[in-house]
């Protein structure tokens, strides 16, 4: 019994474990780290302990576990507590839906029912042996950095199919008599687990036509400020032009008598509306045209110098989420940064943006006044105050990856430098 308490407990730390990374890859969360782990760890041995001494039924081991996996992702992981639990819940069951047609499936080969019994030898190799497959397909999914949460779900989703498919068989089958309550229960609870997937799969739409209607409302509103900023210069070039030989005129008059500061504040006049317009960045993408003119009047109301080079590919397949996440991410934090600067002639932010063949690079160069901490490899916030803050750089990481980039950061001097690379490939534009 003590050895069945001791696989117990590491089986659930491996379930537990493989788990929060699957839930990382379906919800679009931060990877699990060494404290989810570790929580997540002593939680599946306190309940595999907890379930051993009250002598339960496998049903609460599942239910315990499923929350456990949804707060320890929801406290480290930043993911939604209600899909996190519907994510927990529907692994639990599909690792334990496999779980029986494994242990059915060897029992029905060797003729033998001591393979339902995970108390026996032979239950335990089957159990190990489905977690060995667990571990390996973890592995794969971690290191897996292009693959998307729905290529994972689809993934499984294809999993549940096969095991409907092989439980109905199994009912079937006249080699083993298997427990008829077993398979019905089972049989149930596949067909529960394919809802589920449907269920996921409208959740996501919705998220997706939500997310849509969002970005449609904000382009409409870009645009209607973009033609007002163009009826605005076309109405500001008119009037100078019509008033033209009036300003030439009034400029004679102050050259004349040589009043020289009056002349040139006169032209400094003329110029301001034109000024305003030049200034602003116009690459096409009005995503991007929003972000940099954006953060470049917050940076000017702090009195902050925001230069931008920008070459910006249009009709790509980089989402404009993802996009707002990088490229407002990395702003951001060169930002708060700068305002931290004494003098404003050392605050200046430097943005470049470039293509190269199929690479999208982003560069945000910016003064700062103090060497941030390094934490697990990661640079760490020097704010004091609680909150949402170091999560610019890992949100801009994360958004980065699904494009096969990276966030690479690097202090120079008094500079501090952060690039972001996506790849990107042409879409067509009906």
């Amino acid at each position: 019994m003590i050895l069945v308490l001791f696989s117990n407990i590491l089986t659930g730390g491996l379930r537990v474990a493989a788990g929060l990374c699957l839930l990382s890859r379906l919800l679009s969360a931060e990877k699990p780290g060494k404290k989810p782990i570790a929580a997540g760890i002593v939680g599946a041995l306190a309940i595999a302990a907890f379930l051993f001494r009250t002598n339960l039924p496998d049903f609460y081991r599942m239910v315990l576990e499923a929350v456990w996996i949804a707060a320890c992702a929801g406290r480290w992981q930043k993911a939604d507590i209600r899909m996190g639990l519907f994510v927990g819940s529907f692994y639990e069951i599909e690792v334990s839906f496999w779980q029986f047609l494994l242990s059915a499936g060897m029992g029905v080969l060797f003729r033998s029912l001591a393979f339902l019994d995970a108390r026996t030898f032979c239950g335990q190799t089957s159990v190990w042996l489905l977690h060995l497959l667990l571990i390996l397909l973890a592995v794969f999914f971690s290191r897996k950095i292009g693959m998307s949460g729905e290529a994972i779900f689809r993934f499984a989703s294809m999993m549940t199919l096969a095991g409907f498919l092989l439980v109905v068989t199994l009912s079937e089958q006249t080699r083993l008599a298997l427990p008829a309550d077993a398979l019905s229960m089972w049989t149930i609870l596949a067909v529960v687990l394919l809802m589920s997937s449907l269920v996921y799969k409208v959740n996501r739409q919705y998220e997706m036509e939500k997310e849509l209607a969002e970005f449609k409302s904000q382009q409409a509103e870009l645009l209607e400020r973009d033609y007002t900023a163009l009826n605005h210069a076309y109405a500001v070039n008119a009037k100078l032009f019509h008033d033209f030989h009036n300003h030439i005129g009034a400029l004679r008059q102050l050259l004349s008598h040589e009043k020289y500061r009056e002349a040139i504040q006169y032209l400094d006049e003329l110029q301001a509306p034109i000024r305003e317009m030049t200034d602003s960045v116009w690459t096409g993408d009005e995503t991007v045209d929003y972000l940099i003119n954006q953060k470049a009047a917050e940076a000017a109301a702090d009195n902050i110098q925001l230069q931008a080079q920008v070459e910006f590919p249009r009709h790509t397949n980089i989402r404009s989420a993802d996009l707002c996440a990088v490229l407002g991410n990395l702003l951001d934090n060169a930002l708060e940064a700068a305002r931290q600067v004494p003098g404003s002639e050392q605050r200046c932010i430097q943005l470049t943006i470039r293509r190269i063949h199929q690479m999208l690079v982003i560069k945000v160069e910016n003064p700062f006044l103090s060497v941030s901490l390094q934490e697990n490899g990661t640079l760490k916030t020097t704010k004091k105050e609680n909150g949402l803050h170091g999560w610019g750089l890992k949100s801009a990481q994360t958004a980065a990856e699904k494009y096969d980039g990276m966030v690479q950061t690097t202090c120079m001097g008094n500079t501090f430098r952060a690039v972001a690379t996506l790849s990107y490939h042409g879409v067509r534009v009906e």
